[in-house]
């Protein structure tokens, strides 16, 4: 890891942001109030209400002078870098790690050596997407129960459900920053080409797929050679394969009817030839696919860093339409690839700057317009989305579309344990895939993989 003071003089030409005129003041927001900005002090705040069978949150004595460390992984360093130029008057001291990207514990690992230590927590952190439940957890969570902490009205304004990933216990621990939810891309200009029309549901979706195979051949409406693909496919199928359903209790099932339904219904595309093998980012396949996708399910920043960056798909034919459903499930669900958040720790001394950091830092306007990914804050969310029509890339207004799926992403997932599905599914059945054996198949020895991981982590299975 590596430590570095944020300096608080802005660099040259950046721009400055105002300070939010509206700070919390957290001795009344503690008690469930949102009032203007006013200093802490160095009281110990009232503790917070706590649900029942849950401990009260009382924070340490607070010191409104007090530096605050952050922990970021390399691509949130910069909106570290943004806040501070926006408010030099708070001290920041940075600290880069892992971002526990990948299935890694780094950031478990060492806040379990803090508490037996008694020292060393930071006091915001970036910690990826995974469950946070651990954090949550214990006599003294590490965790501060943030909803608690600021304004009920400010929560209602993040999509519906982002916050199901940070529940705990009633308490909400964490503040989601943006989100990864999935939606069916098409080319526009190759569908009016062709006469085709877009599909709405799954089976639709195949359909259309086969009739490609045959029609045009080479040309595809999909890959499942990434190791996300799992996310899109079987995360908006709400296959149970990681869904924890209690303290230390994972469900894995994918002989569930949402699993096989969905792993049949790509077997049948991939031996049409109607799939990518490989991953939509390796050069073969960019380079001998790229102009030959007519579809392509996936999230909400495939627009611009997918077919605008790597595929360099011109201007103009590239549009979003809703993520397809299965034709007999009345309820339409979507899954999602990526997604972080934030936790502010209980141990910190400054809480009030902690508050407004992660609060800036997912609400600001002049900065989550210029985002690459979709705030989960709506009202920012509304000005990525201006921004991203303004570049005149897309062939439609892809703005309905992804706010509309930003309220979808099935919530079985988003409560998921802390290890990588990528990484199983890129050892179990990218490789099978490749070797032209179908996902069907290999279903148990993916199952088995799934639970081998999760039972190495205390984790009961239930099926």
């Amino acid at each position: 890891m590596r430590t570095t003071a944020v300096h608080s003089t802005p660099t040259p030409g950046s721009t400055r942001v105002p300070r939010r005129r509206a700070r919390t003041a957290l001795a009344a927001v503690l008690a469930g109030m949102a009032v203007a900005a006013a200093g802490c002090g160095s009281a110990t705040p009232p503790a917070a209400k706590a649900s029942p069978g849950a401990a009260a949150f009382k924070p340490v004595t607070q010191d409104d002078s007090s530096p605050i460390t952050i922990w970021v992984d390399a691509t949130r360093v910069a909106a570290v870098k943004a806040y501070q130029a926006a408010h030099p008057s708070v001290k920041i001291n940075m600290v880069t790690y892992s971002g526990d990207a990948g299935g890694a514990n780094d950031l478990q690992t060492k806040v379990q050596l803090f508490d037996r230590t008694g020292s060393g927590w930071p006091d915001v952190v970036w910690p990826g997407i995974q469950d946070p439940t651990w954090a949550a957890s214990g006599a003294h969570p590490f965790a501060a129960p943030i909803g608690d902490l600021i304004s009920k009205d400010t929560l209602t304004k993040y999509a519906s459900g982002a916050m199901s990933l940070c529940t705990f216990n009633g308490h909400i621990y964490c503040l989601r920053n943006d989100l990864a939810q999935n939606v069916l891309w098409y080319n526009k200009s190759l569908m009016d080409k062709f006469g085709y029309t877009v599909p709405t549901t799954w089976e639709a979706w195949e359909q259309l797929g086969l009739r490609v195979a045959k029609e045009h051949p080479g040309y595809l409406v999909g890959e499942v050679g990434s190791t996300s693909a799992e996310e899109i496919y079987f995360y908006g199928a709400q296959c149970p394969m990681n869904q924890v359903t209690g303290d230390k209790t994972v469900k894995v099932n994918l002989q569930d009817p949402h699993c096989t339904k969905m792993a049949g219904l790509l077997d049948r595309l991939l031996a049409a030839n109607a799939l990518g093998k490989v991953g939509k980012f390796d050069t073969g396949f960019i380079k001998n696919s790229a102009d030959k996708i007519l579809m392509m399910p996936g999230p909400a920043w495939y627009g611009q860093v997918v077919f605008a960056s790597a595929y360099h798909t011109p201007a103009g034919q590239v549009a979003a339409a809703p993520p397809p459903n299965f034709g007999d499930d009345p309820t339409s669900h979507t899954g999602a690839v990526g997604g972080g958040m934030w936790m502010v720790s209980s141990h910190s001394k400054n809480l009030k700057a902690d508050l407004d950091f992660v609060q800036w830092v997912t609400q600001d306007p002049g900065f989550t317009a210029s985002q690459g990914t979709y705030p989960a804050y709506r009202p920012a969310a509304a000005g990525w989305l201006k921004n991203q029509q303004a570049s005149g890339y897309f062939a439609n207004d892809i703005g309905p579309v992804l706010t509309s799926a930003a309220d979808k992403i099935w919530s079985g997932w988003t409560q998921s344990a802390p290890f990588s599905q990528e990484s199983i599914y890129g050892t179990t059945i990218v490789p099978a895939i490749t070797a032209g054996h179908t996902i069907t198949s290999r279903l148990a020895d993916w199952q088995s993989a799934i639970e081998n991981k999760a039972k190495s982590l205390g984790y009961t299975v239930e099926h």
